[in-house]
């Protein structure tokens, strides 16, 4: 059985990759589709196939899935772009005859305030509409995202939030793909939505604690209300759409957005989620 996903060069995909070959999948088994061969050489290394197609053009994609049975859809970063891209990649499954489709979306892609959702739920209509085989991987938050504000609570001794007393069901970023492993492996997954999280909803004040923990000494967290929250970013010099992403973000956290801790991803990987701490502590 070949499996094929795309950007896996990237911190998601190449995490997916080592959780297939640690889970015995054969190398020459997996196919990896990368804009850059180059960035794939220590894949192709290891024996993972390596073709070259970007997200948007459809014959590459076409050639580069031809023999897959199954292949997982990484969500591309293109904003404003990214569904186009995405229906690209669904077309050439298609044509290509893949026999499954994986996707990592958001949770509940289609019913939230969450920032990035619609254009996940855009592209799980796709995938539902092309007649393809799927499973949609709805990640929440993960860990690991959280590791330019433990860098800035080291410089400050201070965590920014205007999230309020909203939680976060947050995952290593390797939870999250090693439930992408088992599904793309087979399995009674088809027409499966699994809403992916950390078994435990933290609030800011628990980020907060964790990271004084981290770094050995305490963090003050500073619940600001979001005009003051962007005053803040703007004055330590952050790029005006990463502070429009931050504050965006938490207004979404304080209605609820990222707060359901479902079983599902613990489920799926057999295990605990990994703890926020541990999830923290190699991003120092």
């Amino acid at each position: 059985m070949s499996i094929a996903l795309t950007g896996a060069t990237g911190a998601l995909g190449s995490l997916v990759v080592d959780a297939l070959l640690t889970r015995g999948t054969p190398a020459s088994d997996i196919v990896v589709v990368v804009r850059d061969a180059d960035r794939a050489k220590a894949l192709a290394d290891l024996g993972v196939g390596v073709r070259v197609a970007s997200y948007g053009d459809v014959p590459a994609l076409v050639t580069a899935l031809d023999g897959v049975d199954r292949l997982l859809l990484i969500s591309g970063p293109e904003s404003g772009e990214r569904v186009a891209l995405h229906g690209s990649v669904v077309t050439a499954a298609q044509q290509a005859g893949v026999g499954f489709i994986a996707y990592t979306s958001a949770p509940h892609a289609d019913d939230t305030v969450l920032l990035v959702a619609p254009d996940h739920a855009a592209t799980e209509n796709l995938i539902r509409a092309s007649g393809l085989a799927y499973s949609i991987l709805r990640n929440n938050w993960y860990h690991e995202n959280y590791g330019a504000h433990l860098k800035n609570a080291e410089a400050t001794g201070k965590l920014f939030s205007s999230a309020g007393s909203g939680r976060v069901a947050s995952a290593s970023r390797a939870d999250y793909a090693e439930a992408a492993a088992i599904v793309l492996a087979g399995g009674d997954h088809d027409g499966r939505v699994y809403e992916l999280s950390g078994d435990v909803a933290w609030i800011f004040a628990d980020l907060a604690t964790v990271m004084g923990e981290v770094l050995g000494r305490p963090v003050e967290l500073v619940q600001l209300d979001r005009e003051s929250h962007i005053a803040a970013l703007t004055g330590a010099g952050l790029d005006p759409h990463l502070i429009r992403f931050v504050t965006t973000l938490d207004a979404d956290i304080a209605q609820g957005a990222l707060a359901e801790a479902t079983t599902d991803l613990s489920g799926l990987i057999g295990r605990p989620t990994t703890p926020l701490i541990e999830g923290l502590r190699p991003l120092r």
